[in-house]
């Protein structure tokens, strides 16, 4: 299942706040990505709508089990790229900023191999990393 590479930046985006803050809201979200209350808010209803969160009556908001498995594939992929393109000697900033661009991209096919050979070298992510 194809999605939006904006649907999945909101989703690593929730998870990422999620695992260092209790509860995670809209404004968490617009502070994290720099996009108005009312961006934030929109997108917020299609992925409820698409079943991919949920959010109770005090605002805050959590991924169901789709929405979490899209945005675990997402970051998992943001971390090892990052990692990989920094160890190539790319800038820190570059790295993320273009791990950001890749990760949405490439199939999960080419990502397994990425992730097979990055293990042979010694070099596992997990999604608990909160460098990104």
């Amino acid at each position: 299942m194809k999605i939006q590479e904006s649907a999945e930046d909101y989703l690593e985006t929730i998870l990422k706040l999620s695992l260092i803050k209790p509860s995670v809201r809209s404004i968490d979200i617009a502070t994290e990505m720099n996009f108005s209350k009312p961006s934030v808010s929109i997108a917020m209803k299609h992925l409820r709508e698409k079943g991919q969160i949920v959010v109770d009556e005090n605002g805050s908001i959590r991924l169901t089990a789709e929405g979490k498995a899209i945005a675990c594939r997402i970051y998992e992929r943001h971390l090892l790229l990052s990692e990989l393109l920094r160890r190539l000697g790319v800038p820190e900033e570059q790295a993320v900023e273009e791990a950001c661009h890749i990760e949405h991209d490439m199939s999960q096919d080419t990502f397994d191999k990425i992730r097979e050979w990055a293990k042979s070298k010694g070099i596992e992510v997990t999604i608990h990393q909160a460098k990104a």
